[in-house]
């Protein structure tokens, strides 16, 4: 059984109160949660850590707690972090710089180890994008982790035009899954996708709001 999360950013206001109940139900072990950054190294290291972590925070006002956290940057030894993913009860892939958590993954040789996991595994905006199959960012398509074969994006404003088209060549190979308002989310549990708030989808050059189901 896998489930994973692709999320919207929800600033200071946290999860919302449909995503916290979904969560409660699917984060059954709790023993460790392991974030790997999206920051890059140029942020002072003391900024760095797993309790300054804005997305931890979510997790806090959600109250959800575990034994233990861990983050993995660009401090982290190989051997670490590739340990924490392996005891991970929840994987959460933070927000920032796509191409810099990207570099971390593979630096670490941890998407492997993700895809095997039998961990949660979450992910909100760059976090989201580099679960993907493939992602568009600054005009470039990129490669994902590919836990799924969809694209995915966070707070995205529908409605700008050009930013849609932009992304109507890779909809024609694959739908990109958008979420906006700073609400939405994606689950996939065992391959069946399930929507909590606002997101789209652009599918074959075309965008439509999808229907809640959870």
């Amino acid at each position: 059984m896998t489930t994973h999360y692709y999320l919207d950013w929800f600033y200071d206001k946290g999860f919302s109160e449909k995503l916290v109940n979904v969560l409660n139900e699917d984060i059954t072990v709790r023993k460790s949660l392991v974030m790997i950054s999206a920051e890059t190294p140029d942020y002072k290291d003391e900024l760095l850590n797993i309790d300054s972590a804005f997305e931890r925070n979510w997790f806090n006002q959600a109250n959800i707690f575990f034994d233990e956290y861990h983050l993995i940057d660009h401090r982290t030894q190989k051997e670490d972090a590739q340990r924490f993913i392996q005891n991970a009860s929840v994987i959460f892939l933070c927000g920032g710089n796509p191409q810099h958590q990207k570099h971390l993954l593979t630096k670490n040789e941890l998407s492997d180890l993700i895809k095997k996991s039998n961990a949660v595994v979450m992910g909100t905006s760059a976090g989201g994008m580099n679960m993907s199959n493939k992602y568009l960012d600054e005009c470039t398509v990129y490669e994902g982790m590919a836990l799924h074969y969809f694209s995915f994006e966070a707070h995205f404003d529908h409605d700008n035009k050009a930013l849609i088209e932009e992304r109507f060549p890779l909809s024609d190979t694959m739908d990109i899954y958008v979420a906006a308002d700073q609400d939405g989310a994606v689950r996939v549990k065992d391959n069946k996708i399930d929507i909590i708030g606002n997101v789209y989808i652009i599918s074959n050059s075309k965008i439509q709001k999808l229907v809640e189901t959870l």
